[in-house]
């Protein structure tokens, strides 16, 4: 029973370590704010960063939003001139995304590269499907970040993304009542439709059963 414990205790450890673990990768090339393409033990590997989200630039609807560059650059000339790049696995998130990235927590010289996005303004704190060893830490300095108005947080940054939800919003709206519209045309045409079957039918029935009548008169 003992040795059962034992081997059970060094499994969970063995677990533990999988996750928790810092692994030295060598910088491949720059994706955007928040993904860099790295080798991993001589693997080409996109690595997605764990719990934030940084404003887009090259996507395909919303095109490059504000500060999404200063994002992907800041992000780009760490990840390039670090002396030593690391990834850490987190134990309580999935070590690869729906698109096969991996997932982790990215180190420059050991310096936590998701705190100084935040600190910066140039992330948000996202994607949180469990908990993350430094989600608490990241979103303190996300308080400092709103409470500054720095980078995403700028008055001018909120007043566009307010404004665009507004013509969301709208275009929704715009959307349902168009929808409605139409539903209500088609109901229209389909009772107009049964109708005029309804009349053709009677009519129909009508000379029949006159036909009929002549036929036994």
């Amino acid at each position: 029973m003992r040795k059962i414990v034992i081997i059970f205790l060094c499994f969970i450890c063995f677990l533990t370590n999988v996750y928790a673990e810092r692994k030295e990768v060598t910088f491949e090339s720059c994706v955007d704010g928040d993904t860099i393409r790295v080798l991993i033990e001589g693997k080409k590997t996109t690595i997605r960063f764990l719990a934030i989200d940084t404003p887009e630039t090259k996507h395909p609807k919303k095109g490059v939003e504000p500060y999404g560059k200063e994002a992907s650059d800041y992000t780009c000339n760490r990840v390039k001139n670090a002396k030593k790049l690391e990834i850490e696995y987190d134990k309580g998130s999935s070590k690869t995304d729906k698109y096969e990235r991996e997932l982790g927590w990215i180190f420059v010289d050991d310096s936590l590269l998701q705190k100084e996005l935040i600190e910066k303004g140039y992330a948000k704190v996202s994607y949180l499907y469990g908990k993350y060893m430094y989600t608490e830490e990241l979103q303190q300095e996300e308080e400092k970040a709103k409470q500054s108005k720095l980078g995403v947080w700028s008055d001018e940054v909120q007043n566009e993304t307010n404004n665009n939800t507004k013509d969301e919003l709208k275009n929704k709206n715009d959307t349902k009542e168009e929808k409605s519209f139409i539903e209500e045309l088609l109901d229209k045409l389909l009772d107009a439709i049964k109708e005029a079957i309804n009349n053709l039918f009677k009519k129909i029935k009508k000379i029949i059963t006159k036909e009929i009548n002549k036929i036994f008169d």
